[in-house]
């Protein structure tokens, strides 16, 4: 009797994953790095790319739930000016909210 091995396809991690998308318009800058709860606050893991006409663009993949982040411009932070939510940080600024669902 000859015994069949069946593939399973195993659900990925990634399948509950929402696509969000991050922008800054900085024309000028030569730098725009994103930092949040999502890489531990580690900007210069998650570098954005810049567009022709100078607008600063990264997709991640991220599980639902709520980010605090921030944008680091040539070295300086600023906050997401499309962002409507936010929340104090230890540093005397704010971060910016986005929640996923």
């Amino acid at each position: 009797m000859a015994v069949r091995k069946v593939k399973q396809k195993v659900s990925s991690k990634k399948q509950n994953h929402k696509k969000a998308t991050f922008k800054f318009m900085a024309p000028e800058a030569q730098s725009v790095l994103l930092a949040g709860d999502f890489n531990a606050w580690e900007p210069e893991s998650q570098p954005l790319k810049k567009t022709s006409n100078g607008l600063w663009k990264a997709n991640l993949s991220l599980s639902p739930g709520r980010y605090e982040y921030r944008f680091l411009v040539d070295g300086q932070w600023h906050n997401d000016p499309k962002c409507k939510s936010h929340v104090s940080n230890p540093y005397g600024d704010d971060n910016c909210v986005i929640t996923l669902k």
